[in-house]
C-alpha cells in the first residue's frame, strides 16, 4: 500500500500556513508544490509510473513505510496539487480526484456500501444519479428510500426515522434548481446513523459550503465551474482524511477511477480564476433571469437568487453571495415552442454541459433527464416546457436579447 498522498512532500500543502489564506489566495497558491527547477506555473507530471533507487525503496513505498509516489493511478504530484488546493478551498480535510463527476458519485456510493444498507435520496437528482440508485444499488442488496419533496421536513423525518447509511442530495438541484435544507437534513441523517453526501456542482465551492452546514461529504464534477471552459472531464470527493482512507482509498486504488494528470493540471489553472468567473456568471444569470421573467412568452422562471423562487429562503441562507449561473424557465407552447426557441438562438449554444464561460442551453426532459419515467419527471416538476440555461461570461444583455429574438420568431 502506498503512503497516503497527504504525507508526500509538499511545499504548501494541507495543514500548512496556506490554510490561513483567504479563498482567492488559496485558489492561486494553495497546495503548490514546486520541483527543483522552481517553475512559476504548476508542473505537469504527465507520467504513469515512478522509479526507485533500490528494491528496498520500492518495497518500502509499496508497503506504505516510505513516502513517495508509486503509480499515477494511486497518486500523482499534479493530481495531488489539485486535491490539496480544492480541499483548502472547500474547508475539507482531504480530497480525492476522479475521472469524472459520475466517477466521484459512483465511488462515493459503492466503495463503502454493503448488503442491507439503506440510502435515502430525493427525486430531485441528476438522472445518472437516479440510474445508479435504481439499477446498481439493488444489485448490491441496498435499499433506496425516495423523498418526493426536497423541502417537506415531515417527509424527511419519516424517511430518516430508521437507520440509513447515506443520504445523497444536490442543492440547487438539476434542472429545476430546488433547494434542500442541508443543516436540517444533516441533523436527521446523523440521528439515523448515516452520512450526508452533497453534490454541490451547481453552487460550486464559491457560493456554498456544505461542510459548514453539517454535510459529511461533498462531491463535484470539476468539468463544470472548476474547469469552466469546456476542456476536461473530472470529479472530486471531499471529506475527512480518516473516512477517505478507511472507506474509499482501497476501492479508489484498485478500481482506477483516478483523474489524469493532464486534466488535473488544466483544472488547477481553472481554479485560479474560478472565483472571478463564478461571481461574474452568477451576476449575469441574475440579470438574465430578471429580464426573462418579464417576457410574456415565458410561463415561469426559476432562479435561486430571485425572491419568487419557491425555495428562495433556503437558497438565500445557504448561498448568501449569489444564486449561481443556472436559470430554468418554462416556455409557453410546450416542447414545440421550446425546440423552436433553441433552434433560433444565434449566440447561446445548445449543449448539455453547464458552468462554462460560454452560455449553454438544453431541453432537460429530452436530454439530461430523458432516462427518467414520465412519473419521475412529473415528481420533480419537469415537463416539456422547461429549458435549462447556463449563463456564461458574455454581456448578459446579449444573452437576454438572443433569447428574446428567438422567442419572438424573428
Amino acid at each position: 500500500m502506498t503512503k497516503d498522498p497527504k504525507d508526500l512532500p509538499s511545499q504548501r500543502g494541507i495543514g500548512s500556513k496556506s490554510s490561513k489564506w483567504r479563498p482567492q489566495t488559496m485558489m492561486v497558491r494553495g497546495g503548490l508544490t514546486r520541483s527543483e527547477h522552481g517553475e512559476t506555473s504548476e508542473a505537469l507530471y504527465l507520467n504513469s509510473g515512478f522509479v526507485y533507487d533500490s528494491p528496498e525503496e520500492q518495497s518500502g513505498r509499496m508497503a506504505g513505510e516510505t513516502p513517495g509516489y508509486i503509480y499515477s493511478r494511486y497518486a500523482n504530484p499534479t493530481v495531488r496539487m489539485f486535491e490539496e488546493r480544492l480541499a483548502l478551498l472547500e474547508g475539507a480535510e482531504d480530497c480525492r480526484a476522479t475521472a469524472s463527476g459520475m466517477a466521484a458519485i459512483h465511488t462515493m456510493l459503492v466503495a463503502p456500501i454493503k448488503p442491507g444498507d439503506r440510502i435515502v435520496a430525493p427525486r430531485a437528482l441528476f438522472s445518472s444519479c437516479v440510474w445508479i440508485l435504481k439499477n446498481v444499488m439493488p444489485k448490491m442488496g441496498v435499499d433506496v428510500t425516495w423523498v418526493e419533496s426536497t423541502t417537506d421536513f415531515k417527509e424527511w423525518e419519516r424517511a430518516l426515522s430508521t437507520p440509513c447509511r447515506f443520504v445523497l442530495i444536490e442543492t440547487p438541484s438539476n434542472p429545476m434548481l430546488d433547494a434542500v435544507d442541508i443543516r436540517a437534513v444533516a441533523d436527521l441523517t446523523h440521528a439515523a446513523g448515516g452520512e450526508l453526501i452533497v453534490d454541490n456542482v451547481f453552487a460550486s465551492p464559491i457560493l456554498q459550503k456544505p461542510l459548514e452546514f453539517g454535510a459529511d461529504w461533498v462531491v463535484y464534477s470539476t468539468t463544470k465551474h472548476m474547469d469552466g471552459q469546456g476542456r476536461t472531464l473530472g470529479g472530486a470527493i471531499l471529506g475527512k482524511t480518516k473516512a477517505i482512507e478507511g472507506q474509499l482509498q482501497q476501492y479508489y486504488r484498485h478500481t482506477g477511477p483516478s483523474m489524469s494528470p493532464f486534466n488535473a493540471w488544466v483544472v488547477l489553472k481553472g481554479l485560479e480564476t474560478m472565483d472571478l468567473r463564478v461571481r461574474a456568471m452568477s451576476a449575469n444569470a441574475r440579470k438574465v433571469a430578471d429580464r426573462l421573467a418579464d417576457n410574456a412568452k415565458i410561463a415561469a422562471v426559476r432562479y435561486p437568487g430571485r425572491s419568487d423562487h419557491p425555495h428562495h429562503n433556503i437558497h438565500a441562507a445557504q448561498m448568501p453571495e449569489g444564486g449561481g449561473s443556472l436559470v430554468a424557465f418554462s416556455v409557453k407552447g410546450g416542447r414545440d415552442a421550446a425546440y423552436k426557441l433553441l433552434n433560433k438562438l444565434n449566440l447561446v449554444d445548445i449543449s448539455n454541459n453547464l458552468g462554462d464561460a460560454k452560455s449553454l442551453i438544453t431541453h432537460p426532459a429530452t436530454t439530461t433527464h430523458r432516462t427518467l419515467t414520465d412519473d419521475e419527471r412529473a415528481a420533480i416538476g419537469l415537463d416539456d416546457t422547461w429549458v435549462r440555461l447556463s449563463v456564461g461570461l458574455e454581456d448578459p444583455q446579449d444573452v437576454a436579447e438572443d433569447i428574446e429574438q428567438a422567442l419572438s420568431g424573428r
